[in-house]
């Protein structure tokens, strides 16, 4: 590095001695009389050019907007070294290892070969600094790593995530690549970066993940080195193409009705057609002046350094991970671009962590094309011979030619190895804490402009009502009059995800994901008092009642049902004027007049078309029942009645009789039962019946969105939002169980501590208190206990034989009495007594186990109480003599 050094102190001098020769030479080619008047002016000549400075209007620049009133722009954020602690970083930072400053040395010879034949293509990013002031190798730079984040393995979300994590700061110089190259470690502690920081991070997790990437440096346009998405349109408000089914024409019946004779005037219908048709190309030409307007207004100025902007971004080669084609990826906003975008205008040079190539193609057509095989060594210069790319083949003649140059130039030499292994990274591991990684954003926060829209991000739990996205739509590229807001949520306790605000209409729209106490799937509402524009959707799994779908105006309801044992989809209820004023509990306590109820009913397969009611109409207030019947498959009309619902009674108190005339019938089958005034008045009464349990549900219909209104109401005061348990930071009642639990396994283990067995405990207790212990006393004591212990060892050897002779016992008699018995035993007490014997036996050899133990740890126990006893801190001064 000494020589590198040396070159370009001696490079800089040389350029310094050739601005000089070049300002003498300008400077003796100027007529005299010019120079005079440079070095002398007159009083005269001063006041002119004082005037004329004084004449020159200098523009006072504009207030900037307020990010309120359109997107302003980015200031730009400072980034440099000195803001680097650089105390605690590994000493691979710090300094080069032999491997690497022969690195370095390759890489100075290839700048120099390619500088002498490329004399016009600009200097190669080779070897920029890192925060250390150490040159490194770019390859270096890179640390190949897969995250242990199921969320980072797809190169969409690695994109999405280093574009969200990092805040963008501009190059120092747009002209030339950036002197300092930062790790990746230091990037994402400090998250903020620049084009190569962003692309050295997302490569780095992109090889790890498996895929065949690149970072690039090459040339892009202003917006694109900017970040400025203020003429791009939000990929949000994109709406993805529905696709049109077309609608399977039913084949035409063979009895049908045909259509009318059309008798309208042909030539009106064509003067009509000619009418709207002028109507129609006026309209599409004031459309396309509008959006030319448009377009000129939101086309960028000219930019007077397009072509020479330095970017820099990620290139991913197909074949590996799958991918069918090569594409470009944006660091900054995390797309893939095709490499037909005209946003990307060629390319210098590319690496990754193996080698480094320079591209030898033109790119006066931007990057279109570009051939993107690195195994071409004519379109594609690599600097290391160890490139894991397959060089094309060549004939065999240019084969037998470069091997017959070969032995010639070869003739008394010594072959050599050439290749050159590129060095491990220097970086240390790139790691991201799960806190890291779950709030993104720098400070849980990032805002993005883009074409008439806003968009601004949360990490989660950071807003107490779980907002984590909001996307804010303008009507004007000015961003002042906003259309409409939309905004996402995480972790609701009411299952709230999305809320779609429309401002121009005033309609609110809200999304609920599965587990609302109500079952609610979506609520669109303009306010929420009660009896108001609505329209509430719900899951129909989680609801006995199977609606689907409840619309409300002031004066009507209607309710969507699917699945029911009684085959009823639909019902329609018009509300009369309300007596007393509107109150929350007016559907309770004053429930609105009921004007007609409609009801359908899907077809019954159980019962003929004839006698399945497809839809039937209360008129209340007329007192009138109708009834329209299904209609057969072979049939074009369908059956109806319509009865005239009287009161049980008249005023007199008498019996009302049925007669004829309360019902009108119209029947496509007549039948004979169906002519009988007993048929007609059990129908009119079970209608009856009908209506009144109609009359119920509406009524609880309307209680039920009170109760929704209501508890809406709450849960958007109380927004509360669901902890997981296994987040132990914010779960508190986790976290307290979780010390409370630990406190009682700590008291516990005191507890134990405290009453550990104290064999001296009982014979202690036998002297008097506060009397000091003598010598035959300690000798007494420590022999009572001996004996004690011995005692209780031969108690315990005696109760375990005596379960053991027990058990033994109980085998031989059983065995004694199915000895007996064989003969007379049934298949079940023969299974029983095979399984009483298998677990006695199992039983009497554990007894014996224990037995067997307890006489081989006995005489153990009993040496190592003896020892204790001596070592026995009261005893001790006693027993020294016998020890």
């Amino acid at each position: 590095m000494e020589v590198l050094r040396e070159k370009v102190e001696e490079e800089e001098e040389a350029e310094r001695e050739e601005a000089a020769e070049r300002a003498e030479k300008v400077e003796k080619t100027r007529p005299l009389e010019t120079q005079k008047e440079n070095t002398i002016l007159t009083q005269e000549m001063l006041r002119d050019l004082e005037k004329k400075i004084s004449e020159i209007e200098v523009p006072i620049p504009a207030e900037p907007p307020t990010p309120a009133e359109a997107p302003a722009p980015m200031e730009p954020l400072l980034f440099t070294k000195d803001i680097i602690d650089t105390s605690n970083l590994p000493l691979s930072y710090k300094t080069n290892t032999p491997k690497e400053e022969h690195l370095l040395q390759v890489a100075d010879n290839f700048s120099r070969q390619y500088s002498h034949l490329c004399p016009d293509r600009t200097p190669l990013f080779l070897h920029p600094l890192n925060e250390c002031d150490v040159p490194k190798f770019v390859s270096t730079t890179l640390r190949p790593t897969l995250m242990p984040y199921s969320d980072l393995y797809n190169w969409d979300d690695c994109a999405q995530f280093v574009s969200d994590f990092l805040t963008m700061v501009p190059l120092p110089d747009p002209l030339k690549p950036p002197a300092y190259l930062y790790s990746s470690t230091t990037v994402l502690k400090y998250q903020m970066g620049n084009c190569f920081d962003f692309s050295t991070l997302l490569c780095s997790m992109l090889i790890g993940s498996g895929y065949d990437a690149y970072c690039v440096n090459g040339y892009g346009s202003r917006d694109l080195c900017h970040m400025d998405l203020t003429r791009e349109v939000c990929p949000l408000t994109v709406k993805p193409k529905e696709t049109v089914k077309k609608e399977e024409k039913a084949p035409p019946k063979k009895y049908a009705i045909k259509p009318p004779r059309d008798l309208t005037s042909r030539f009106e219908q064509d003067q009509e057609a000619k009418r709207r048709e002028a109507i129609r190309a006026q309209e599409e030409k004031l459309r396309k002046e509008e959006e030319e307007r448009l377009l000129n207004a939101e086309k960028a100025k000219p930019d007077p350094l397009h072509g020479l902007r330095v970017h820099s971004w990620v290139l991913v080669l197909s074949g590996k991970r799958e991918v069918p084609e090569t594409f470009f990826i944006d660091p900054f906003t995390g797309r893939s671009c095709s490499p037909q975008d005209t946003r990307f205008l060629g390319i210098e040079s590319l690496w990754n962590h193996k080698n480094y190539w320079v591209n030898m193609q033109d790119c006066w057509n931007y990057c279109k094309d570009l051939i993107f095989d690195l195994g071409d060594p004519v379109r594609w210069e690599y600097m290391l011979l160890g490139t894991d790319k397959p060089h094309l083949s060549l004939t065999e003649e240019e084969d037998e030619e470069l091997n017959d140059d070969d032995d010639v130039e070869n003739l008394g030499k010594e072959d050599e190895d050439k290749s050159f292994d590129m060095p491990p990274s220097w970086v240390e591991p790139i790691e991201i804490s799960p806190e890291a990684f779950e709030t993104r954003c720098p400070n849980g926060k990032k805002v993005l402009w883009y074409k008439r829209a806003q968009l601004e991000k949360w990490a989660p739990y950071l807003n107490t009502n779980g907002l984590v996205c909001r996307l804010t739509t303008y009507e004007d590229l000015e961003c002042t009059k906003i259309l409409e807001i939309k905004e996402w949520y995480q972790n609701r306790e009411d299952t709230l995800e999305l809320k779609h605000i429309n401002k121009t209409t005033g309609l609110i729209i809200d999304y609920f994901k599965p587990g609302h106490p109500q079952a609610l799937r979506v609520h669109a509402y303009k306010s929420m008092l009660p009896e108001m524009d609505r329209i509430m959707e719900f899951y129909v799994a989680a609801r006995v009642d199977g609606l689907v779908k409840r619309e409300e105006t002031p004066r009507t309801m209607t309710e969507y049902y699917q699945g029911r044992p009684d085959f009823l989809s639909y019902r329609h209820i018009n509300f009369g004027p309300r007596v007393k004023k509107l109150t929350l509990s007016s559907a309770e306590s004053n429930p609105r007049p009921m004007v007609k109820i409609t009801e359908r009913f899907s077809r019954n397969p159980a019962k003929l078309a004839d006698e399945d009611v497809a839809e039937r109409t209360f008129l209340i207030t007329e007192e009138r029942i109708q009834l329209r019947y299904h209609c057969r498959s072979d049939h074009i009309t369908a059956s109806k009645r319509e009865f005239l619902r009287r009161t049980e009674v008249d005023s007199k108190g008498n019996k009302i009789i049925m007669t004829p005339d309360m019902c009108i019938s119209f029947e496509v089958e007549p039948m004979e039962h169906t002519k009988k005034l007993l048929y007609q008045y059990e129908t009119m009464m079970h209608l009856k019946n009908e209506e009144k349990l109609s009359k119920h549900q509406v009524w609880e219909s309307e209680l039920e969105v009170l109760e929704i209104l209501k508890l809406r109401e709450e849960e958007e005061e109380a927004h509360t939002l669901t902890i997981s348990i296994y987040d132990t930071k914010r779960n508190e009642k986790s976290k307290e169980y979780r010390e409370a639990m630990e406190r009682v396994m700590h008291e516990e283990h005191l507890r134990q501590v405290e009453t550990q067995l104290d064999y001296l405990a009982p014979f202690l207790a036998q002297l008097p208190p506060g009397e000091k212990l003598t010598r035959w006393q300690a000798m007494r004591l420590k022999d009572e206990c001996l004996s004690d212990f011995k005692q209780r060892l031969i108690d315990k050897a005696n109760l375990i034989q005596a379960r053991f002779e027990k058990e033994t016992q109980e085998l031989q008699k059983k065995q004694q009495w199915y000895q007996e018995n064989q003969v007379t035993l049934t298949p079940e007490d023969e299974d029983m007594y095979l399984s009483y014997c298998s677990q006695a036996m199992f039983r009497i050899r554990i007894l014996e186990q224990r037995l067997n133990r307890h006489k081989e740890l006995a005489p153990l126990k009993y040496l190592a109480l003896e020892e204790k006893l001596y070592k026995d801190p009261r005893l001790v001064e006693f027993l020294k003599v016998f020890s």
